[in-house]
């Protein structure tokens, strides 16, 4: 059985993916500083496992711990030989998601995000290990007038979070065409992921008030928060809102998986891939479909745009499809359902 590091595995889209891990056999080693994460979320992804497949669960190791911290990441890939199960390749989750808070603490986020990457590659190079999927985001495309955004599209992001994403892929891409030819790296560029895993067991859990539309969404649906605040209805979008494209984090999962599977059989190379479902959905639409999905009404009141956000960004996801053995598989309906399960079973969370 492979081996592999997950950074910011018991975040969000990360525990799905290590529940997908898990399912095809690998042996993982989380961590995570659950600094806007549980590790309730691991213990939950144990307990699913084990109650698909009957058996009690020992492939998954949670560490607590900084992703800046080089001291413990070369300590991990050293236990990790030493107990003869060397970590062959990394998928890298671990960092600060909040497009609004970036423009707030611009040297956190170039500190954590940029910072903690290095820190990982120094200890990925020292200790052979040149495998990693990344965790990059659409956010790093400029305003577009393209209908869908491909990977060749602009780089140009309107916020620091976005600009630290691009920093990350830079370095990267020095990583593998300069000093270290051996590399095999994956940057999946995906969208919006939104659900949860249908069982409503593990989903996405911020902390405060929520930054992305779809918690935001089903927080004022259970009663955590009175009304919706829609940023901008003059947007140049068929219904004036802002455009998206919505992807089930079930099947952002199944990409990362997909493309360490890829990685781990080909030859040293560099992809950058746009992981989302090449269909767009208004703030309306995704609230209309909420409500007509789950039979619950959702208030809401405009409220003026953000500063960073853009009219319409929605993936262009042939080149995924053509290069992954994978597809997106669940509907707009399916997030509804599955990611409304997830917040009715836990109103506050993994609280």
């Amino acid at each position: 059985m492979k081996t592999i590091l997950i950074t910011g595995g018991s975040g969000f889209i990360g525990s799905h993916t290590c529940l997908v891990l898990l399912d095809y056999g690998y042996n993982l080693v989380v961590l995570d500083s659950h600094v806007n994460s549980s590790p309730v979320s691991s213990e939950r992804v144990i307990n699913l496992h084990k109650k698909k497949h009957g058996t009690s669960l020992n492939r998954l190791e949670l560490i607590a711990g900084d992703i800046r911290d080089g001291e413990l990441l070369d300590k991990i890939f050293v236990n990790s030989r030493l107990n003869q199960t060397p970590i062959e390749a990394v998928i890298h989750f671990a960092g600060l998601k909040s497009v609004e808070e970036s423009e707030q603490q611009p040297l956190l986020y170039w500190e954590v995000n940029v910072g903690g990457s290095i820190s990982l590659f120094r200890a990925m190079e020292t200790n052979n290990c040149r495998t990693i999927v990344f965790s990059s985001s659409a956010t790093i495309y400029g305003p577009s007038v393209e209908q869908t955004l491909r990977e060749d599209s602009k780089i140009s992001p309107s916020n620091t979070y976005g600009q630290t994403k691009v920093a990350i892929e830079q370095i990267l891409g020095q990583l593998c065409k300069n000093s270290f030819k051996d590399w095999r790296v994956a940057n999946l560029r995906y969208f919006n992921p939104v659900g949860s895993h249908p069982s409503g067991e593990i989903g996405e859990n911020p902390s405060g008030k929520p930054n992305n539309l779809f918690p935001y969404i089903s927080q004022v649906a259970v009663g955590g928060f009175e009304v919706l605040n829609i940023f901008g209805n003059d947007w140049p979008t068929p219904d004036g809102t802002g455009v998206r494209d919505y992807i089930h984090v079930m099947d952002l999962a199944e990409a990362h998986f997909s493309a360490l599977e890829y990685l781990l059989k080909s030859e040293p190379e560099l992809i950058n891939l746009n992981i989302g479902t090449g269909k767009g959905t208004s703030v309306l639409k995704l609230l209309d479909t909420f409500e007509k999905v789950n039979g619950c009404k959702v208030p809401y009141v405009f409220a003026d745009r953000r500063i960073g956000d853009v009219a319409s960004t929605v993936a262009n996801n042939e080149l995924a499809i053509a290069t992954l053995n994978w597809q997106p598989k669940r509907s707009l309906e399916d997030i509804c359902r599955d990611g409304w399960k997830w917040q009715k079973f836990n109103p506050s969370g993994y609280e």
